[in-house]
């Protein structure tokens, strides 16, 4: 299991982000760069693929798992063992591939899915584990771990690698979730079917999620309203899914009961985000999906919506699912 692709994420990317890109294509060969930006940007598209990578333009079509869809089918037909997602704002070091690969390889496993251990820049911590227990899984803390695989339920999309096998058996990000929680809903799809989910401890990557503002034990991510919709009701419908699996679904209403406390204690616009939440809610508890602005014109246009960028929010939900004191 030696062949692997990357699929990198572009949003409107800055000099900083295509920096990121160059780094990671200076580690990987086969590198699919998916520009899920609103708009083509022909000249940067060519200086690309004059280096040498693949370059999809999404239009963020399907959101986050679009472009994680759209680049997992040029990787599979190129025959990839391994493929690995990034975004633009990760900070990787020159061991990151190698380390991840060589544990790979170690499993002798032809499915699995495996995360390196999150560095959160403004918490200042890294994100715990959930152990995959089926009563009442609880957050572990792995920060003075730095060797080892731990079995998790679930890892986040960044620099997270995906076996083109497990892949294969469990199908394609959902892109009804567009952008929050598809990694978390992948990740306990996984487990469900009996395929491996493990943080690699020996492998850590700096990451950050958010405009998170730390208020003593609490701690706010500042996120718009319509956001506040996608990360409340996917994270409902996600730990819902898989209630008879894992029991999850219990940590449904305490988080979003914190999310409505920092809300109303630190947050601005809070009527428009608590309204937000709510709803939300009652969409991810209901099983209803689809987009904000297409369920409810009335209530997104108070909520002030508008598009989604995929590399900026995909974590929300994750922090909150590792644990509210992170």
């Amino acid at each position: 299991m030696t062949n692997f692709g990357l699929i990198f994420v572009l949003y409107e990317p800055t000099n900083e982000f295509l920096a990121n890109l160059a780094r990671a294509r200076s580690m990987c060969a086969g590198v699919v760069v998916v520009d899920n930006s609103p708009e083509a940007n022909p000249v940067m598209h060519e200086r690309l693929r004059d280096e040498g990578m693949d370059v999809l333009f999404n239009r963020n079509q399907g959101g986050l798992a679009g472009a994680y869809n759209r680049g997992a089918e040029v990787l599979l037909a190129r025959n990839c063992d391994v493929f690995f997602l990034l975004d633009q704002d990760s900070d990787i070091d020159s061991s990151f591939f190698t380390k991840m690969m060589e544990a790979a390889a170690a499993l002798g496993l032809e499915e699995f899915l495996m995360g390196p251990k999150i560095h959160e820049i403004n918490l200042k911590k890294c994100m715990a584990v959930f152990p995959p227990e089926k009563r009442f899984p609880m957050p572990v803390r792995i920060d003075n771990q730095t060797s080892g695989l731990i079995p998790t339920l679930c890892v986040i999309s960044s620099g997270s690698a995906i076996s083109a096998a497990a892949y294969r058996k469990l199908g394609a990000f959902r892109e009804d979730y567009f952008i929050e929680c598809v990694d978390i809903e992948y990740s306990l799809r996984a487990c469900s079917r009996n395929v491996p989910v493990y943080v690699n401890a020996g492998v850590a990557i700096r990451q950050t999620t958010g405009q998170i503002e730390r208020h003593g034990k609490l701690f706010t991510t500042n996120h718009a309203a319509w956001r506040r919709y996608y990360g409340t009701r996917n994270a409902v419908h996600c730990l819902r899914l898989y209630r008879a699996r894992w029991s999850l679904h219990w940590l449904v209403t305490p988080m979003v009961l914190y999310w409505a406390l920092c809300i109303l204690l630190f947050d601005t616009e809070k009527l428009r985000k608590l309204v937000a939440t709510a709803c939300g809610y009652c969409d991810g508890f209901l099983s209803r999906l689809g987009a904000f602005e297409a369920r409810h014109p009335h209530i997104a246009a108070f909520c002030g919506r508008s598009a989604p960028s995929a590399n900026q929010v995909e974590h929300d939900a994750a922090v909150t699912m590792t644990g509210v004191e992170p």
